[in-house]
């Protein structure tokens, strides 16, 4: 996936978007993601299907 910018705030939305910040907090939690600054995590490789759905779960 690369870099990932987070949106600034979330919309609360269920499934919850990938550029939501509770997401990628969460999947940079898992191992998954790489916080880089505030809003930017580096995301190396396309996550497994289960953590994405997981992380993105509410």
């Amino acid at each position: 996936m690369g870099r990932v910018k987070a949106k600034k705030t979330c919309c609360r939305d269920l499934p919850r978007c990938k550029a939501c910040p509770v997401v990628l907090k969460r999947l940079a939690a898992a191992g998954y993601a790489e916080r880089e600054s505030k809003r930017r995590y580096d995301v190396p490789a396309k996550p497994p299907k289960k953590a994405l759905a997981a992380a993105r779960a509410a």
